[in-house]
């Protein structure tokens, strides 16, 4: 091609060691504003001019592309932070940190490539993070004992931790993809393996009865979490959560509506994750013997602690000052629990199982027990289609107490 300048080329022109163009387009923000393209040749140049234009025809370009840091940034304070729940943030946040930013941070939003991705959950997997973000090196020399002395401690992540991270990088681009930011989300198209779960054997009717039965006799004051957990199905959160306001001792129900969460440095009285999740749910004589005693268990606490007392939400199951218990101290005292009754230790999440399973001993229906459980698909109990009247859930409660107080 001779020097001259093609019809409709205008825009091309000689530029350092090469040409360069522009075409003039509307941004995400509204504004009108050139777009450059650079090539060591007219005829590269005239490719690149061609495809802004069409680019131009379809929607707002932008002119200039910020570094995958700073997108993810404005991502986790404009998008995250506001409109998600804490706990999300804070694993996205610590996704970005400890596993993004300093890998692909630099690059360039619209130069990241599947292959980038792929190299990077390949050398995730491979990196001891001990020495990545220089554990052993903040604790005292008297204390180190790995990494900072040359000695690699072989701390690599997870499957789950690389999971995680990638679907945090998933979820920035899809972001990036709805802002026309990007053309596609290169994250989405690069495969990881699947953490295994380890399957484990919910408690018998026996071993649940011999649970409560060795709480009762030692007037536990959590003997009603326990009750609730093991006969509803109650998450941890959901326990923890629960307020005097939330039941009805006249008519024998509870609602279960918030949910006790740390999420960094805060203990959160939140609404629970999704509105399948909030129910009423009938309560059998067991539970509402459970909770009056509870109750009584509370006032004494109160007289007890006087001015010290401190708790303004009503909840259910406080410490002795009226402070919410640290999620983590239940799982804890559960656990304590179960090894001072002799039977094996579960992590309380499990007890959802251990419901589940008695429900199924007990051959309730599995739409009552999807009810009673609360989950939002049958599929997630299992696959069978009817309808469960209250009157079936709360025969199924009953049958369930009275399995659960009678085992031996």
């Amino acid at each position: 091609m001779s020097g001259k300048r093609g019809n409709g080329e205008g825009s091309i022109y000689p530029y350092k060691n090469g040409f360069a163009a522009y075409v003039w387009v509307d941004t995400p923000d509204g504004q009108r504003k050139r777009k450059y393209a650079y090539g060591k040749t007219r005829d590269e140049v005239h490719e690149k001019w061609l495809k802004l234009h069409v680019e131009a025809k379809k929607g707002p370009v932008a002119t200039r592309h910020r570094t995958l840091a700073a997108f993810l940034a404005y991502w986790l304070g404009e998008i995250v932070k506001p409109n998600l729940a804490p706990l999300t943030y804070i694993s996205y946040e610590g996704s970005v940190r400890l596993y993004i930013g300093p890998h692909l941070g630099a690059k360039r939003l619209d130069k990241l490539s599947v292959r980038d991705v792929r190299e990077w959950i390949n050398k995730l997997g491979e990196t001891c993070q001990c020495c990545a973000q220089g554990k052993d090196a903040k604790r005292s020399p008297a204390a180190q004992r790995c990494c900072a002395r040359g000695e690699c401690c072989e701390a690599f992540p997870s499957r789950r931790v690389v999971q995680a991270a990638r679907d945090a990088l998933r979820a920035a681009l899809t972001h990036a993809v709805t802002e026309e930011e990007i053309g596609k989300n290169v994250a989405a198209l690069v495969r990881v393996p699947k953490p295994r779960r380890r399957r484990i054997k919910p408690w018998s009717v026996v071993e649940a009865s011999r649970f409560l039965a060795d709480s009762a006799a030692r007037d536990d004051h959590l003997f009603a979490a326990w009750i609730l957990v093991l006969c509803l199905g109650l998450r941890r959160g959901e326990v923890l959560g629960l307020t005097w306001k939330s039941i009805d001792f006249e008519n024998g129900e509870l609602y279960v509506d918030h949910q006790i969460q740390r999420a960094g440095r805060e203990i959160l009285h939140r609404e629970t994750k999704t509105e399948d999740s909030d129910d009423f749910l009938p309560l059998p004589d067991v539970c509402l013997a459970a909770l009056r005693m509870r109750r009584a268990q509370q006032i004494d606490d109160r007289k007890a602690a006087g001015d010290l007392w401190q708790d303004d939400r009503g909840l259910v199951f406080t410490t002795k000052y009226g402070t919410p218990i640290e999620p983590g101290n239940l799982t804890r005292m559960f656990q304590l629990r179960a090894r001072r009754a002799g039977i094996r230790v579960i992590p309380i999440r499990n007890t959802r199982h251990t419901c589940s399973a008695l429900l199924v001993v007990l051959k309730v229906h599995p739409k009552v027990a999807q009810r009673i459980l609360r989950h939002s698909q049958i599929a997630m109990t299992l696959e069978v289609y009817a309808e469960a009247s209250d009157a079936d859930v709360r025969a199924a409660l009953d049958q369930l107490s009275a399995a659960v107080r009678g085992a031996t």
